[in-house]
């Protein structure tokens, strides 16, 4: 059976701003006070695994036990079809440099690769999100949710975060770079699965 979640504080198990305040903002209509792993000094542990739900336990499991309160983990990225799904989830991975994240690099590496490929039109992809939220004890619920769209070039607006200005989801003809956060936090594969988490959990 599915364990509900009561009203109270929560840990995001995450050091990413931008998706720290989008799960703030998704979470507040339920009484839930968010606070963040990085705003508590919690490292981020290692991950190690091969897909988005296994990442998304390690992290949530984590922040659960190192902070004795439920702890709701996001992981997430762009899977490109011209490019067998890469690069998934080592989405932020492609985004590493020396001095931090750097992703118009990324995106220009994904555009790259493509046009290396000659990859055929329309370039099909998704937005994945996989979230876990872990109880202190180590139980935990799973839920995936995705928004399936097009990437293009050139990057097109300085909304969102990660590799929202080459994204076009289908059937608009904004990127989620260029769209209203309120719009793209309505259909986003974050929204996807809140909305399963949420049906699910409250």
């Amino acid at each position: 059976m599915t364990r509900k979640l009561a009203p109270g504080r929560l840990i995001v198990a995450s050091h990413n701003q931008g998706k720290v305040r989008e799960i703030g903002d998704l979470l507040l209509p339920f009484g839930i006070e968010t606070v963040s792993a990085g705003d508590l000094g919690f490292e981020e542990p290692e991950e190690t695994e091969d897909n988005f739900a296994g990442n998304a336990r390690i992290k949530a499991h984590f922040a659960a036990k190192s902070g004795g309160l439920p702890a709701l983990s996001d992981d997430s990225g762009i899977e490109v079809d011209g490019l067998d799904g890469a690069p998934g989830v080592y989405t932020a991975d492609w985004a590493e440099t020396p001095n931090g994240r750097d992703f118009p690099m990324a995106m220009k590496k994904v555009w790259d690769l493509l046009e290396q490929k000659n990859a055929p039109y329309p370039r099909s992809a998704r937005f994945v999100c996989t979230l876990c939220l872990a109880w202190p004890d180590g139980h935990d619920e799973v839920f995936r949710g995705e928004v399936k769209g097009v990437v293009g070039w050139p990057m097109r607006g300085a909304q969102g975060f990660g590799f929202d200005p080459i994204f076009t989801p289908d059937g608009f003809d904004q990127t989620f770079g260029e769209m209203d956060p309120a719009k793209k936090h309505e259909m986003s594969h974050r929204a996807d699965a809140f909305r399963k988490l949420v049906a699910a959990c409250f």
